[in-house]
């Protein structure tokens, strides 16, 4: 099996895929944080490329950035100063050649996520 990365950001707070929103990804080595790619959400909340795909994989400790505040901004939520949630840092670990989905629900005060499938 070969592995790859994919991604789906849902707006709970409006109940609807929360396209537009910029994702980084970055592979971490130690202390070393190295940018691999920069990708939007489509208007079903996800990529229209693997975050990760097949050809690139490789096990190791990744993090997917979520630029949540700009994203709000952009749908008109009213902004505290500062806003409560900007930027998502999501840290986690591929140990095998699998499919890793890492999707985002997101809130203006809050975020959850999980291995999906």
């Amino acid at each position: 099996m070969t592995g790859y990365l994919t991604t789906h950001v849902l707006d709970t707070a409006r109940g609807c895929p929360a396209e537009g929103m910029r994702i980084d990804l970055y592979k971490i080595d130690g202390e070393a944080r190295t940018h691999l790619k920069t990708l939007a959400t489509n208007d079903d909340g996800r990529t229209d490329e693997q975050i990760l795909p097949a050809d690139q994989f490789e096990t190791g400790t990744y993090e997917l950035v979520f630029h949540a505040g700009a994203y709000l901004d952009a749908i008109g939520t009213p902004a505290e100063d500062p806003r409560f949630l900007d930027v998502i840092p999501l840290r986690f670990g591929m140990s095998e050649a699998s499919h890793y989905h890492v999707p985002l629900l997101l809130s203006p005060f809050s975020y959850s996520t999980y291995r999906g499938s």
